[in-house]
């Protein structure tokens, strides 16, 4: 009530909002409103009934009358809404202290439109959440940044503008359901460039020839480097797209194959090998400066194996709990605190040696578009928590480790190295050995930075050369010749990926991690380990952007959108005059649009052309790609592609197989040795799998399993495939309860089932050989969520069954897990914001709750049918007793009147 004293906070998340608490006092409220409390419709149903029949509606944004947003409370958010308007009527006073980038600006200024304060509003924003800095903030408010509003508000709706003009286009000319983004086919096409230089790739074959050699006490190995004058080709004599020798290294050097090893083995062999020079030099190495969004998304993919998003929710969480200073920035600067704090630790842990006599500081360049905060991402506070002291687990210990070590050595001494460089004649064989030791570590005690470039990586690796001198004689051992090839073009990870979107200015660091997401979660691009790998629907659409769309996916032109959008920020370009100019007019994007649809046509929009395959057409259709090549017959016949199919390692005789094995039929590997029928091993869109007999009629399946990964179509056996069609299969009784453990094999791989729980397989372990022992071991090892993914929270229990409610980050996403009840969070809600409260209900939506009514229905239904039996077994046993007592009676009145006349 108005009076009271209180000051509602309103921060984003419940884990800022728990935070924050400990370093305020009573008189404060702090409240979460999870995320955006409003934005644009999200489907038809959210439109307001009174702009449906517009003809911008389905847009969400008024075009014709400067760019009007619709904006909408989403249902997930209303009980939230409700919750801080009774709070707020508690507050004589409102803080606003979401984060301080845009995206946070535009979270407090729709909270300001959605809440409609009475009381005083005040703006707080902080670079980490210590005492100190809230303290600091408090003292320190502002207003909302309207510039910031508006730059956030003019992206978000160029980015529905963009993706619901060109996304109906692509459903309509390649296949329903089908998407296209501002950031996302940009990236998209990044992607398939380098799946396209694969597939033109020509793999060279060249060779190395290395010799033991032996100085007597100590052996070590050296390369041939030059024969007869000329040097050896090595990787970078080919042409990286090419993958041919380059012409201008074609006179200059020898392309090393078996026959010249074989005769340069012939001529050194038994003869002395002269050292002929001897180079020692001293280099240093400088450390990496800290990090900001994107280099901490890299070195997180390279070192600890986490995707951008998974990164960033992780970084999110320690910034929240107050362990690392705010994670989207694009700024390596460190403030004098940090500085400090760096400098105390280094002499404590490592000694005066590795401080530097002054701080460093990292200017670099500026970044374009760079966020609002001011200073890398670092530990939090004065002084910084090491990490065994934090009491953080796994993941999130490991990254805080990351950022930790890095901003650590980022204020130490540079590294000296010794690099030794040798030279060693033998006849008209030149062979030469490079070494490199640290002399003094310094940085490198606390942290190394990560590389994609494997070669690159083995290169800064101590190597030990033995002490030679020049006129030194040494003895070859042996020698060996290795042949290698050339290298295509390296696919991208999402580090290298989210590298090139920084350097082209593709996006902002703190869009790259669901960018990235969303062209895996629609199927453009899979993971292949590390790698990313784009589909042929992903090829297709990226075709026909670039034939018919062509600057909407061009790199320079999304670079300049952003620059745009980046003036926006900055009070120096009127959002709604450059909106107008992007979608509105004769070169606009509604124009443009409807100019070209009538120009493509969809047979060939949704097809393509692999070079390397002679006359077959690759199109995408309603269920996926597939392959289509003439027959004299049929005109033409076509084959599904699986999913798991790389474009650039498709050949023409994995074509031909799938599509002999449509026209003809599989040959039969074996007969089922209990039911004689033909077994066959056949592929489709989902990959390799068994056949149990033939087709059974139209509608009914026969019996088919999928290959387990590691087995191929061409090496399974008799014995293996008779197995898989075999499964799921008892392998034992658990020893507990006597209940059934068995092996299965599912769409995330092999597993154990026992009392109706799934355990995964692990990678280690083959499902043909898995005995009961080692079933009992996975069996006993901690509940795993769908998937294979692990629970991130553990909430508590429903209060239905007492059954346990946990979080898991899943293949689509994170969900909340009952029993067998799933459902997913809301995009915008964080795994670690989800309450018991929150998830019971989500849950609740989910469970079978009209069957749970039918089947009382139904009880009930019974317990009157048997109300009814009952009742009408009750009055026949009661007719029965009045029939009965009625003989009696009339038995008794005979026996009286027989009496009489004897009498």
């Amino acid at each position: 009530m108005a009076g009271s004293g209180k000051t509602l906070v309103i921060v984003e998340s419940p884990t800022k909002a728990k935070t924050i608490r400990k370093f305020l006092g009573k008189e404060y409220i702090v409240e979460s409103c999870m995320g955006h409390v409003r934005d644009l419709p999200q489907s038809a149903k959210d439109i307001p009934a009174k702009y449906k029949k517009e003809k911008w509606s389905s847009l969400g944004v008024n075009v014709d009358k400067g760019f009007e947003p619709i904006y909408c409370v989403p249902k997930t958010k209303t009980k939230v809404v409700t919750a801080l308007k009774a709070k707020l009527k508690e507050a004589d006073e409102l803080i606003l202290a979401t984060d301080e980038d845009r995206e946070g600006e535009s979270i407090s200024w729709h909270l300001l439109e959605v809440l409609k304060p009475k009381v005083p509003v005040k703006r707080m924003v902080f670079h980490e959440i210590t005492k100190t800095a809230i303290q600091k903030a408090l003292s320190e408010f502002r207003e909302i940044d309207e510039n910031l509003v508006r730059a956030q508000e003019a992206r978000r709706i160029l980015d529905r503008l963009v993706g619901y003009t060109i996304s109906p286009l692509v459903w309509k000319k390649v296949a329903y359901g089908l998407s296209a983004g501002r950031v996302q086919s940009v990236a998209t096409r990044l992607i398939c460039e380098k799946e396209n230089e694969r597939m033109r790739f020509v793999r060279s074959l060249y060779g190395s020839l290395l010799a033991a050699l032996s100085t007597g006490e100590k052996e070590f190995e050296a390369k041939l480097n030059t024969y007869k004058g000329k040097k050896l080709a090595i990787g970078k004599d080919f042409n990286p797209e090419t993958g041919k020798l380059l012409e201008s290294k074609k006179e200059k050097v020898i392309v090393l194959d078996q026959s010249i090893a074989d005769e340069v083995i012939q001529a050194v062999k038994g003869k002395d090998f002269d050292v002929t020079q001897v180079e020692e030099s001293p280099t240093t190495r400088k450390p990496a400066p800290p990090f900001i969004t994107s280099t901490l998304q890299q070195e997180a993919n390279r070192k600890l194996g986490l995707g951008t998003r998974e990164a960033m929710r992780v970084a999110q969480g320690l910034y929240e709990k107050g362990f690392i200073t705010y994670m989207r920035t694009d700024s390596t600067f460190l403030s004098n605190q940090a500085i400090s704090a760096a400098r105390d630790g280094i002499e404590e842990l490592y000694g005066k040696e590795y401080l530097p006599e002054n701080p460093r500081t990292y200017v670099g360049k500026k970044v374009k578009g760079a966020q609002e905060a001011h200073e890398a991402i670092r530990p939090a506070g004065e002084v910084w928590a090491k990490p065994d002291d934090t009491k953080l687990k796994d993941i999130e210990k490991r990254l805080y480790e990351l950022i930790w070590k890095r901003t650590m050595a980022s204020q130490m001494v540079d590294a000296k190295q010794k690099k030794l460089s040798v030279k060693i004649q033998v006849g008209d064989a030149e062979f030469s050995a490079s070494g490199m030791t640290i002399v003094f570590p310094g940085f490198l005690r606390a942290y190394v930075e990560g590389s994609d470039d494997a070669d690159a990586a083995l290169e800064q690796r101590e190597l030990h050369l033995p002490a030679l001198k020049k006129g030194q004689k040494l003895k070859s051992k042996s020698e060996k010749y290795n042949q290698h090839e050339t290298k295509p073009p390296a696919r991208f990870t999402e580090a290298s990926l989210v590298q090139t979107m920084e350097k082209e200015g593709i996006g902002r660091p703190s869009t790259y991690a669901a960018t990235i997401a969303t062209i895996i979660d629609r199927g453009y691009i899979r993971k292949e380990g590390n790698a990313l790998v784009p589909t042929f629907t992903a090829l297709i659409v990226t075709k026909l952007l670039e034939q018919y769309l062509t600057k909407y996916v061009d790199i320079q032109f999304t670079s300049d959108m952003e620059d745009s959008l980046d003036s926006i920020a900055d009070g120096e370009l009127d959002s709604i005059s450059y909106l107008k100019q992007v979608y509105l007019g004769k070169q606009g994007l509604r124009s443009v649009v409807e100019e070209q649809a009538d120009k493509i046509d969809p047979e060939e929009a949704r097809s393509i052309h692999i070079q390397n395959l002679e006359n077959r057409e690759i199109r995408v259709g309603r269920y996926g790609a597939y392959v289509c090549r003439p027959d004299e017959e049929e005109g033409e016949v076509c084959a599904s592609l699986p999913d798991a199919q790389a474009p650039a390692d498709i050949t023409q005789e994995i074509v031909d197989q799938l599509i002999e094995q449509k026209i003809k039929g599989a040959d039969a590997l074996c007969k089922h040795p209990e039911s004689d029928e033909p077994i066959y091993v056949l592929t489709g869109r989902y990959g390799p799998y068994v056949q149990l007999g033939e087709s059974a009629g139209e509608g009914v399946k026969p019996k088919r399993v999928a290959l387990p990964a590691g087995i191929e179509m061409d090496t399974i056996t008799e014995e293996q495939a008779v197995f898989l069609l075999s499964l799921p299969r008892t392998i034992g009784e658990h020893p507990d309860d006597g209940g059934e453990v068995k092996v299965g094999l599912g769409r995330f791989g092999p597993f154990i089932l026992y009392n109706k729980e799934f355990r995964s397989i692990p990678k280690t372990d083959s499902i043909f050989t898995i005995e009961l022992d080692r079933a009992l071991e996975i069996i006993a090892q901690p509940k795993r969520g769908r998937g294979g993914a692990k629970a991130l929270k553990v909430l508590g229990k429903h209060p239905d069954d007492e059954a346990e409610i946990a979080v898991f980050d899943g293949r689509y996403g994170p969900y909340v897990k009952w029993n067998k009840v799933n459902a997913s969070l809301p995009e915008d809600m964080k795994p670690e914001d989800v309450t018991l409260e929150q998830a019971v209900e989500w849950l609740n939506e989910k469970a079978p709750k009209k069957k749970a009514k039918k089947k009382a229905a139904k009880k009930k239904a019974a317990k009157k049918k048997t109300a009814k039996k009952k009742t009408a077994a009750k009055k026949k046993a009661a007719k029965k007793t009045v029939a009965k007592k009625k003989v009696a009676k009339k038995k008794v009145a005979k026996k009286k009147a027989t009496k009489k006349k004897s009498t």
